[in-house]
């Protein structure tokens, strides 16, 4: 199975950029659709962004597009989320997420996913 580590959130002034890493050990991320989700406290987990595998096509919750753009690098094993004019309303928890079987918004579908990283977006 797919071990999955987040990295790189951080404090960050709105209009800013951030980009987040998910690393993964044990299987090839080329084998999974990766999803990236972000959770507020007291808030429910929200869907950002998912890079299908094989293919790598992108779906965008639509708050995010135009903003923010997944990626996948095969060679390190690592799925990127990079975050363009970050906004306060991003602040969250941001959490990846893996499936071998399919393509889905919902995070209950999720199989697998990472320990989340801090984004603070200060206004």
């Amino acid at each position: 199975q797919v071990q999955l580590v987040e990295s790189g959130g951080g404090l960050v002034q709105a209009g800013g950029s951030l980009r987040l890493s998910c690393e993964a050990s044990g299987r090839p991320v080329s084998l999974y659709a990766m999803a990236w989700f972000r959770q507020a406290p007291g808030k429910e987990r929200e869907f950002v962004g998912v890079i299908t595998r094989y293919i790598d096509n992108t779906h965008y919750a639509d708050s995010m597009k135009g903003r923010f753009t997944i990626s996948r690098d095969n060679a390190k094993n690592t799925v990127y989320l990079q975050m363009n004019s970050l906004k306060p309303e991003d602040t969250a928890v941001y959490f990846c997420a893996a499936d071998p079987s399919r393509t889905t918004t919902a995070a209950r579908m999720y199989d697998y996913w990472g320990q989340g990283t801090q984004v603070t977006v200060s206004s």
